[in-house]
């Protein structure tokens, strides 16, 4: 099981392809702060909530400096469905071999209907303009996390 990461840890770097399978890196987005989020899966009524509630607060994130980029095991063809099906504004990132996932310590084991499975754990990190981890939440439930981001973050 991967390591979570603490607020002060430097941000694992990553360069994935986007739902059109152009490739976006963390590094690209320097002196901005990120919304990172992981999700198990595009299409599914979870995961749709809270990439809809990203995209419904896009434009307040930016105007506070946030860009948001959404993580998940799928691949650029399912994300691209999931972005056209729900008019998505934010950055859907693919990683089918988990390996970002893992660095961010959002896949592992977890409870699922009172169950121990390996999956993906629903994650937000937030990273400082310089890369560093700022928050990392973990087990964080769909329905009322960007919200909760917002007051959080005071925005």
């Amino acid at each position: 099981m991967s390591e979570r990461l603490q607020p002060g840890d430097v941000a694992p770097a990553f360069t994935l392809p986007d739902a059109d399978g152009t490739e976006v890196s963390l590094a690209d987005h320097k002196g901005r702060k990120v919304i990172v989020y992981f999700y198990p899966a595009a299409l599914t009524p979870g995961c749709t909530k809270q990439a809809c509630d990203f995209t419904d607060n896009l434009q307040l994130l930016a105007g506070a400096g946030y860009d948001v980029i959404g993580i998940s095991p799928d691949k650029p063809e399912k994300l691209a469905k999931f972005r056209d099906k729900e008019s998505l504004k934010v950055t859907l990132l693919a990683d089918p071999d988990k390996k970002v996932l893992e660095s961010y310590g959002a896949f592992g084991e977890k409870k699922l209907y009172g169950k121990t499975v390996v999956g993906v754990i629903r994650s937000t990190v937030i990273v400082d303009e310089e890369g560093k981890v700022e928050r990392a939440l973990y087990n964080v439930k769909a329905t009322g996390h960007v919200a909760k981001i917002i007051k959080d973050l005071g925005i």
